[in-house]
């Protein structure tokens, strides 16, 4: 999830079915794809971005005694 800020009132479809409407001024959470469609249309700016996602730890298994 992106922190985004709109300067103009924004319509973003995640699909045909589905329409979620941003007021001008609004600041909050939104999915990357959103935010990224707000920043084209020049209306979204990121405020904060999704933090790098942890590298997961691998580790081996322990050796079975014996």
């Amino acid at each position: 999830m992106t922190k985004v800020r709109f300067s103009k009132d924004f319509d973003f479809k995640p699909s045909d079915q589905a329409t979620i409407g941003y007021k001008a001024g609004w600041t909050g959470t939104v999915t990357q794809a959103c935010a990224k469609a707000g920043e084209a249309a020049g209306v979204g700016e990121i405020v904060e971005a999704d933090p790098e996602p942890a590298k997961p730890v691998v580790s081996k298994p322990a050796k079975a005694n014996g």
